[in-house]
């Protein structure tokens, strides 16, 4: 099995609730990689990074995200840039204690290159996950705003898998006292 086969599979493997059987995928995908071909460092760090983020590995994500984003800056690859930016985003959102700054600050620059991309999907994304730090350090008009955003877009695009997330988050927003105290 390819690199990027592996990588896709054991995507597929996380995002199923599998991280035990998709993370070596990944990490056998990262083996594998040939350093002299352009651009298949990141098409393969991202989505082990992001395997990495959903099985609990911060660390080793945030390895995996700081290389990617310099990679791509290095080699101009604005959209794996985009990606990687998120992907630090979400990493530092899970660090204990959370710090709201570094994360909000990641997921807008990722959110602002995204749009310059015209990346769609990426851009829901970031906003879904705006909406879910704001809401959850006390900021809940700007979550209502962001998460409206996340399931106009997600809806839109028919992106049903995070979707049912994004109208979640959106219900706990509008269903919470602070929000009724501020009129939303």
């Amino acid at each position: 099995m390819g690199a990027f086969v592996a990588s896709q599979l054991g995507m597929a493997y996380v995002l199923n609730g599998r991280p035990a059987e998709g993370v070596p995928l990944l990490e056998r995908a990262e083996a594998q990689l040939d350093p002299c071909e352009a651009g298949s460092e990141n098409r393969i760090a991202i989505p082990l990074c992001e395997g990495f983020l959903l099985a609990g590995r911060l660390e080793e994500a945030d390895r995996l995200a700081v290389r990617a984003l310099d990679a791509s800056r290095k080699r101009r690859e604005r959209g794996y840039e985009a990606q990687a930016l998120r992907l630090l985003g979400d990493i530092a959102a899970r660090r204990d204690p959370p710090d709201a700054g570094e994360p909000e600050s990641r997921y807008i620059e990722s959110q602002k290159l995204a749009e310059d991309l015209e990346m769609r999907p990426l851009q829901a994304h970031c906003h879904l996950a705006l909406g879910k730090l704001y809401r959850r350090t006390g900021r809940p008009h700007e979550a209502h705003i962001e998460l409206s955003k996340a399931v106009e877009m997600l809806r839109t695009m028919e992106m049903t898998f995070w979707l049912s997330d994004a109208e979640s988050e959106l219900a706990g927003v509008m269903t919470s006292p602070s929000v009724k105290q501020i009129g939303i």
